[in-house]
């Protein structure tokens, strides 16, 4: 494996800016001719003579860039390359593959295991600096972008935040009002009504808010803690979260909660909010004088939650889309309840985050049933 030696192209201009690149290859000379062209260019260049000397590298410091040679003693370069892309911390860095293998299932290979580019030996020079400043200003970009997704969801959360807050206050005044204003002898009808329009509308928007947070939040990695507890006491206290909005819309919620064998493996908020969401769109949706039915059922490796409503049910072009973020739904909220397509997506994340399974049987205009499973507790 000899490189050729041959002057850059007078046409290569405006080169990259310094970049840490590590190239690895088992021919001494091949690193030499490789650190002399780059290193004219002002990039710091980091050999390595094998695999494992390369994977060294790369924990005390990633690089910017790997130059990999395909084909080497012990570990190739295709090993090498599905270590990389095996490491959260690696697997974003672009790697070129350099060998004198012009095969093409020797091209294939090494694409298939993680690299961005190939370059056959002997290799031209200009094409070398051309091919290296493509794949760092990709990463350029690719980082630049990173961070301003990064920037904006930090800014959206800031806002939406303190967005959460004013509603909060406006609508717990707005509440104050209304109740004051009713509760007057000289209650004057107008002023009720538009504190009433202003409670139900800042409570449309502060659903709207927390819900965005949440899949916000889900978007970005789930902070799940798993540990025991009774899926039985979870149902229970989200169906108490609800009496008084049951008994407001004439809904019957009957229970089937055994008091044993109902542990699982979860996140205590995580399923309290999986809980919340159903047992919410069940009471949003059903019609007044209907029933609700929560349930808890054991089996053998899961445990079951049950939550059955009498409403409309979904169509099949509701089934669809019923997961995807903001979808809009045939069905309305029956009572003037906020929905903001939100809720399902957010469901279905969490589930899938504690190893559970999620569920959904329907009729058209007789009704849904979600069934959240998850997993017990390993037996010690």
């Amino acid at each position: 494996m000899n490189p050729s030696s041959q002057n850059a192209s007078s046409e290569v201009q405006d080169p990259p800016s310094p970049a840490r690149i590590l190239v690895v290859d088992d021919q001494a000379a091949n690193i030499q001719v490789v650190g002399s062209v780059l290193g004219k260019l002002g990039h710091e260049i980091i050999p390595a003579s094998d695999g494992p000397t390369a994977l060294r590298r790369l924990a005390l410091r990633p690089p910017d860039l790997i130059l990999l040679d395909l084909l080497m003693p012990e570990m190739d370069g295709c090993e090498v390359c599905r270590r990389l892309r095996a490491n959260p911390d690696w697997k974003y860095i672009p790697v070129i593959f350099l060998s004198a293998a012009d095969d093409k299932d020797f091209i294939v290979r090494a694409l298939e295991s993680g690299g961005v580019d190939y370059i056959t030996k002997p290799f031209n020079q200009a094409e070398l600096i051309s091919r290296v400043r493509t794949q760092l200003a990709l990463k350029s970009a690719r980082d630049r972008l990173k961070q301003l997704a990064k920037d904006k969801d930090e800014l959206i959360g800031i806002l939406a935040h303190d967005l959460k807050n004013q509603l909060g206050g406006m609508q717990m005044s707005a509440q104050l009002l209304r109740d004051r204003a009713s509760r007057s002898q000289n209650a004057d009808t107008r002023t009720t009504q538009l504190a009433e329009n202003i409670a139900h509308s800042s409570g449309q928007l502060l659903a709207f808010v927390k819900e965005f947070l949440a899949n916000a939040a889900a978007d970005h990695g789930i902070a799940i803690r798993l540990e025991t507890l009774n899926l039985s006491d979870a149902a229970a206290a989200a169906v108490h979260q609800y009496d008084e909005a049951a008994r407001q819309k004439d809904l019957a919620v009957e229970v089937n909660l055994p008091d044993n064998g109902t542990a699982v493996l979860a996140d205590a908020s995580a399923l309290d909010q999986v809980l919340d969401n159903l047992l919410s769109n069940a009471l949003k949706f059903s019609p007044p004088g209907k029933r609700i039915f929560v349930s808890v059922e054991s089996g053998p490796t899961h445990v079951e939650c049950r939550i059955q409503d009498e409403g409309p049910g979904f169509t099949g072009a509701d089934r669809t889309r019923m997961y995807h973020r903001y979808a809009r739904l045939s069905a309305r909220p029956t009572g003037g309840e906020p929905s903001t397509g939100l809720g399902l997506s957010i469901v279905r994340k969490l589930v899938n985050a504690m190893n559970g399974g999620l569920i959904c049987e329907s009729v058209p205009a007789e009704g849904t049933t979600f069934v959240v499973r998850l997993p017990r507790p390993a037996q010690t």
